[in-house]
């Protein structure tokens, strides 16, 4: 293949890949766009493989092939539930790849310039702090690490040293100080080091931004691969990933009220509890239409059948139930007795940017229906009812309140405005933030604990 026919074919690819992106953005275009960013990088790959004759290499086309089965058996099996640690993981294979490039960019025996010695230093340090980051943040939320912050003694200045010495070890590897070796060598332990330290401190309420962030640097860690190796097809895709993951970040910082610098420094991962200052009696809350104190049969069915204008609010519990299908017939039940139904999806809602979308779209919930927090928020006033299905941190009023929380500050849903509140949730602890909700101490909310899809079916059967 000529030099100008690949070049060509790179630019058209990524053109495809940004065209797929711009189409994410409509629900009605966001599958044909997934589909066209899929078959563009799918075609990065093959020109790839014919370009530098990796086509004729049966070890490394095994290796591929072996690559797509273990993908297309893993995409089949990994349930909903699990996509937010999925997201993290393939950041982290991202990360880890651009960091093999850079490694057997450096330790290969051809003579490198500065600038390959540069970018091969910095693919390796950012690759592996993206692969460990990510594998701490997978950790988490599949909990086979602790959930919430862990803080160890002295750990800024800890974070900040190793960040300085992965930066120190891409200088040695640039300025040939140490034998090419052990600076990588040093290179990986430090910078893997730091991508623990940083990710470890972060808490549930931070989460969706720090996946957003591991997925900006995966496309980082790609781009500066590609330079190393001087590929432009690697290099425009990994800028693509690093951009849109920038820009998602961004997003995700605004709607929830946070600095992306004090979230790298740490200053939003606060363990413990704080104490709330808002009291039951003193959140904003209009008198109910009915009596709920008792939470009867009589009382919640009278409370539904009424409701003429109904908001409901998915959560993680509804994810982790699988209890999406139930929500959609009880909303569908509302709707045929009335009322209008609309979802309060919060920008971090779940585990990851997106993740109640996805699921609601999955049961063919019409996504107007989805609104925004900007969106719905102003409505609460005027809802007859509001009902959460596995959410507390995003409808948490502490976060207006309790300073010193990992949620302070953060907008929230106005669920308290609504005139009849109905919370359904596994148990009364705190959410993945640790806050107390003064909502589940507020004599005027119907609380229904358990098992998301059972609780739903309830509703769902006094309707009937």
């Amino acid at each position: 293949m000529s030099d100008i026919l690949y070049y060509v074919l790179c630019g058209l690819l990524a053109l495809g890949v940004l065209i797929g992106l711009s189409m994410l953005s409509k629900v009605k275009t966001a599958v044909r766009g997934n589909t066209i960013s899929v078959l563009c990088t799918l075609g990065a790959i093959v020109i790839t493989l014919i370009k530098y004759d990796i086509i004729t290499k049966a070890g490394l086309i095994i290796s591929v092939l072996l690559g797509i089965i273990a993908g297309l058996v893993w995409a089949f099996k990994v349930k909903i539930i699990s996509m937010p640690q999925v997201v993290a993981l393939l950041n982290g294979f991202g990360g880890g790849a651009a960091a093999l490039v850079g490694v057997v960019t450096l330790l290969d025996k051809a003579p490198l310039d500065t600038f390959s010695l540069v970018t091969a230093g910095l693919a390796v340090m950012v690759g592996t702090l993206t692969l460990t980051g990510s594998l701490v943040a997978a950790g988490k939320l599949h909990k086979i690490l602790p959930q919430k912050p862990v803080i160890w003694k002295g750990h800024q200045a800890i974070t900040t040293t190793a960040l300085i010495l992965s930066v120190v070890s891409v200088i040695l590897i640039a300025t040939d100080s140490l034998p090419i070796s052990l600076a990588v060598l040093a290179a990986l332990l430090v910078s893997g080091f730091f991508g623990v330290a940083f990710t470890i401190r972060v808490g549930g309420a931070d989460m969706p931004i720090t996946i957003s962030l591991l997925v900006s640097l995966s496309g980082v860690a790609d781009g500066i691969a590609g330079m190393a190796i001087s590929n432009i097809l690697l290099v425009s895709l990994g800028g693509i990933v690093g951009a849109s993951g920038l820009l998602l970040t961004r997003v995700m910082c605004k709607a929830m009220n946070r600095s992306l610098n004090d979230i790298l420094m740490g200053k939003t991962s606060v363990s413990g509890k704080a104490s709330v200052k808002a009291e039951p009696e003193a959140l904003p809350m209009d008198e109910p239409a009915f009596e709920m104190k008792e939470a009867t049969d009589e009382g919640k069915k009278e409370i539904l059948m009424n409701a003429k204008k109904v908001i409901i609010i998915p959560g993680y519990g509804m994810a982790l139930a699988q209890a999406q299908e139930k929500v959609r017939i009880l909303a569908d039940k509302l709707e045929e007795n009335g009322a209008t139904v609309d979802y309060a999806i919060h920008p971090v809602a779940g585990r990851m940017p997106g993740h109640m979308n996805v699921l609601l779209a999955e049961v063919d919930v019409s996504y107007e229906k989805l609104r925004s927090m900007e969106d719905v928020n102003e409505e609460f006033s005027e809802a007859d009812l509001a009902i959460v299905i596995g959410a507390n941190d995003v409808i948490n009023p502490a976060a207006n309140t309790a300073e010193g929380t990992p949620i302070y500050g953060m907008p929230v849903l106005n669920v308290a405005k609504a005139k009849n509140i109905i919370i359904l949730n596994y148990d009364d602890k705190p959410g993945y933030a640790g806050v107390d909700n003064p909502l589940y101490r507020n004599p005027d909310v119907i609380l229904l604990f358990g098992n998301a899809e059972e609780t739903v079916q309830s509703l769902i059967d006094l309707m009937n």
